[in-house]
Formats: C-alpha cells, structure tokens, sequence
C-alpha cells in the first residue's frame, strides 16, 4: 500500500467511528484489502469498495459519503476551472448552471459547485484563523432553486408540450438535480475547509450526523421525513429483541427447593436447574404524549414505532394532550398511511388543546387519572413522553402518584438534555422523584429504551 495510506485510512475509520458507524479492526483490514484490490484510479470504485467493508447498516451511506469526500477529496485547492475559465460574474455563473442543470452534465456541475464555492463561499481570510468557506453563504448568494423555471423551459424547447403528469415528473426531475447541486455544493466547501482547518475537525463538526443519532428537538422537516421512513424497518428489528427477551424470561426464576432436590441424584451438584415457569401473558402498553411545540416530532415518531410494534403487546392504547387530554389510539392506528400528517389529524380532530395551547401537565395528568382510569392496570405499563415543562402550572404530582400506584410500570421519556431537566419551567426532577424518567433525545436512544423497558 502507498505510502501514508494506511494512516489515511486509519484516520478516516476513526471518523466514521465518532459518526457512529461501528467499524472496527476487522472492517479496518477489509477496507486495506479492498483498497490493495481496487487501487486509487477509480475514485467512485475506491468508494464503493470501502463501502462495502465498512458500512454495516441502514441509514448510514450519506454519514460515510460525506467522510470519505473529507478524506479521499476529488482535488486540492482552488478548482482549476475557477482558475482558468472563471465566469465574470454571478449572472453569467447562474446561466453556466442552468444550462448544465436542463443537460444534466454532472461533470460541469461538479465543476460549477467548485467555481460558485470559490467566489460565493469564502468569509474572511479563507485562509486565516477566522475565515473559511461556507456552502450555507454560496447557496444564499447563489440560489439554485430559482433556476428551475428556466431549466424547464430549456428542456421543452422544441418539445411538444405533455400532459399535466409529464409536467409534473419534468419538474420533479429539475429538483432533484437542483438538490444533487447543493450537495455538491457541500462537499465543495467541506473540502475546502477540512485544507484549511484539518480533516478532523470538518469531519466531526461538519457532517450531518446519521438519521438514527439526530436530536428530536432540532430535527429540521426533512430530517423528520427521513425518520418516519426508519419506523418500520426499526419496529422489525426491536420486534426480534423483544421476542429474543421473551423467550428467554419465558423459563422463569431458578426453583431453588426443586434444584436441590433434583441436585441430591448427582451428589449435590446442580447438574440439572429446575425453573418456575412463567405464565405466558403478554403486558399492555399505555403511552400518554405531549404533542406540543418541537417536542411533536419526538411524540409523533415514538406513537408510530410503538403502534408498529403492537404486535408485541395484548393492548396498546395512545393519548395525547396538550393542555387536556383525549385518546387517539383510532389516529394512530389509522395514521400508517400518512405518518407526516399524524400531529396535525391529532391537533384538528381530537380534543387536546383549550385556550393558550400551552402545554398543561397537571390538567392533563388529572382528566387522564380521572376519565380513564381503566386504561390502568396490574399488568399496563405506562409510557409518558414529554419535556416536562409546566409552563408555570402546577405539576399535579398527586395524580401522578395514584397513576403510578395503579400501573405495573411508569417510565417517562424525556427529549431533552439532562442539564436541561432543573433549568426554566421544568418539573422534570419532581417527577422522576416518582417515576423513572430517561433522557431520550435520539432515535438510537429510543431504540435502547424500548428494548430495555419495555415489558415482555
């Protein structure tokens, strides 16, 4: 292997390994293998090849594209079209790009992502302590997305015009080769940074973290999206480890008096372990949410994973509140479909806000203690999700307490920081006084959660 290689490679591991991608050595010497095979000729091979060795799972390809563009980049410096045929200004660039954008040269696109980063993206002294290059600024500077128009009509000219359908999957095609310009865009100006302040630091503070590691309370629209498309594909995995957890609790406790009597016919050693068999009951599952605000999308993802995990449960029963509560298991359950709309169908069809529309815990926590008691019993677990903050109302811990004196278990799931929990309004300390209250700002956190807490 080249000399330096393997340190770049080393390097570069270690980076997907604080993205999350658990590659390890034996991955590590995979990927040093692939590359002795492959060579560096063919940068995309060398990519793909790399994949192969080191991504593992679901949802992580765009968390080691990214890495691999910082470690194995496609130039060094200034792009050597905006050295030579540089346009002489943003006009003429935005038509150079709406003419690549209606051919879909990705070539020249590449080449343009480099020009625009070049004199759209720089702050400062790009090459100074405080200066750098931002793909946020070129973008804003550049606006791609209002070329689309334009690219249309270049692609229809001397085309007979199609139906409203053709027209429709025209327009479709020109924003996704608008978005495949803003990601080059992106990783232009990653490249460039990563030469100027270090592959490291780009690489742990410039790349969008993987969809399984993003935080509820600051995921933005798509990123949301892109969750609600895990949901079954998780539910199926944390589906297997329930099922792995029941069938080993289904043997029970060690019988200690019918071991030692079985132990008697080997000499007193316990060859042959007898168990208390357990009953094979499946537990019920309540989960009370706070649909207000940001803490919506954390609410609305954890609804549908559990629902899709139902099958797992004798009842599942889901309701909701903002500052009064009401059930939306028919929601949910009739919401696979269409999970994007799930908070707004809740919001305009169930009765869970009055008034403010701030969130109002110790109502909530009481019309739900008092209208649905029966929802509670010996064998029902009860989920409450939300940040716990009162808005200044009281907290109604006594509700709370007789909830918790009905249920076979209560946890609480807590989308924000655990620094958070005593800060502003929150009540978060007082209840996890009474009931088990975890951290649980990630799609990777719910996923240990609810395999740990959930009852089998």
């Amino acid at each position: 292997m080249t000399a330096g290689v393997p340190e770049r490679l080393t390097a570069f591991v270690r980076a997907l390994r604080g993205q999350g991608i658990p590659a390890g050595p034996s991955e590590t010497i995979d990927a040093a293998a692939a590359l002795e095979v492959l060579g560096f000729a063919d940068r995309e091979l060398m990519r793909e090849g790399l994949a192969a060795a080191l991504v593992r799972r679901g949802g992580q390809r765009s968390v080691f594209d990214a890495t691999f563009d910082v470690y194995f980049p496609a130039g060094v410096g200034v792009p050597e079209r905006a050295r030579e045929d540089r346009p002489e200004n943003l006009e003429e660039l935005r038509d150079q790009l709406a003419a690549a954008l209606a051919e879909d040269d990705q070539q020249t696109l590449a080449q343009l992502a480099g020009v625009a980063v070049d004199m759209l993206g720089s702050y400062g002294v790009a090459s100074g302590p405080g200066g750098g290059w931002s793909a946020h600024q070129t973008l804003d500077r550049l606006q791609p997305q209002t070329l689309i128009v334009r690219v249309l009509a270049a692609i229809r000219a001397g085309v007979a015009p199609g139906d409203a359908f053709t027209d429709r999957l025209e327009r479709d095609e020109v924003r996704r080769r608008v978005d495949g310009f803003r990601g080059q865009v992106r990783t232009e100006a990653r490249r460039r940074a990563a030469e100027v302040r270090g592959r490291e630091r780009v690489a742990k503070h410039a790349i969008p973290p993987a969809a399984d590691r993003v935080d509820f309370l600051i995921a933005s629209r798509s990123q949301l999206a892109e969750l609600r498309r895990t949901i079954q594909p998780l539910s199926r995995k944390l589906a297997t480890r329930l099922a792995a957890r029941r069938r080993a609790a289904g043997r029970g406790q060690i019988d200690l008096r019918r071991t030692l009597r079985r132990s008697l016919s080997t000499g007193g050693v316990p060859v042959r372990p007898a168990f208390r068999h357990r009953r094979p009951v499946r537990p019920e599952i309540v989960l009370l949410c706070d649909i207000s605000g940001s803490v919506a999308g954390f609410a609305n993802f954890t609804m549908l994973l559990v629902q899709a995990l139902r099958d797992q449960f004798s009842k599942v029963r889901v309701f909701a509140f903002v500052n009064c509560t009401d059930e939306v298991t028919g929601l949910v359950t009739g919401g696979d479909a269409d999970p994007e709309q799930l908070g707004t169908r809740i919001l305009t069809e169930a009765e869970v806000a009055r008034w403010d529309g701030h969130s109002d815990y110790g109502d909530a926590l009481q019309q739900f203690e008092e209208d649905w008691a029966e929802a509670v019993g010996p064998r029902t677990s009860v989920l409450i999700l939300g940040d716990a903050r009162t808005n200044g109302g009281d907290p109604n811990l006594d509700a709370l307490r007789r909830i918790r004196g009905r249920a076979r278990h209560v946890f609480w799931l807590n989308p924000e920081r655990r620094a958070l929990w005593s800060t502003g309004d929150s009540a978060a300390l007082e209840y996890a006084e009474l009931v088990e209250m975890h951290e649980c700002r990630t799609v990777q956190q719910l996923s240990t959660l609810v395999t740990r807490l959930l009852p089998v």
